[in-house]
């Protein structure tokens, strides 16, 4: 009987014994593996490629609407793109498909400048860019004729999905009031001496009424003309 419960004591022991190897071996397996993802650094993202990249889709938003080009907007926008037009609407994919693919855009010239690359990092980036829209119009569903000429900023984020970027939201405003006149032609705060009225631009001198102006003692009447003399008596 002592002899059986010396086995049962000692299998006992040799069971808590691995039990307590195994768990420490594997809290010693999660560790390391969680040092390993702290000490491998994030990838630096190629910032030239990504500008370059991004800039180029921008760049291309005229063609795409001129050649009403719908597979270019289903390849660059997400499905779950949220846009929000520049009369505050909300868009769609589906809708920007439809309005180019039917022509309901279209415009004598589609400018795109301004361009610039906010990366974040190399799965996200976040673009601006000007838009100049010259005789631009926009064929509603009711028949009617939209005017959507003009100068807009749009801010577009886009997001790197399976190796290719899209875009997944974007927002559109249009400057009211552009500005027309050209750093040049605005009045500079040192204006230069010969923006101001020179003296030369006052009345001079010469433009008041001179002493040779005012009647001269030869133009008063003389005694000769005043009575007649003695040589006109009879």
């Amino acid at each position: 009987m002592k002899k059986l419960l010396r086995i049962l004591a000692l299998t006992t022991t040799a069971l808590f014994g691995f039990t307590l190897f195994g768990c420490e071996s594997q809290q010693n397996m999660n560790t390391a593996s969680t040092n390993r993802n702290m000490a491998m650094p994030a990838a630096t993202p190629d910032k030239a490629a990504i500008e370059a990249e991004l800039t180029r889709i921008e760049n291309d938003w005229p063609r795409i609407i001129k050649e009403r080009d719908t597979a270019a907007v289903q390849r660059i926008e997400a499905d779950d793109v949220m846009l929000v037009y520049p009369d505050g609407t909300l868009g769609s994919k589906q809708r920007d498909i439809t309005d180019i693919g039917s022509g309901a855009l279209s415009a004598d010239s589609w400018e795109v400048s301004d361009v610039r690359v906010t990366v974040v990092d190399s799965d996200s980036a976040v673009v601006s860019l000007r838009s100049v829209v010259t005789n631009g119009k926009y064929k509603m569903a009711d028949g009617r004729t939209q005017n959507i000429s003009g100068q807009f900023r749009s801010i577009d984020t886009f997001a790197q999905r399976n190796g290719q970027w899209q875009l997944v939201g974007s927002a559109t405003v249009q400057v009211v009031s552009p500005a027309t006149s050209t750093p040049s032609t605005k009045a500079s705060p040192m204006a230069s001496p010969a923006m101001k009225p020179s003296p030369a631009m006052k009345p001079s001198p010469a433009m008041k009424p001179s002493p040779v102006m005012k009647s001269s003692p030869t133009t008063k009447s003389s005694p000769a003309s005043k009575a007649a003399t003695p040589a006109r008596t009879p």
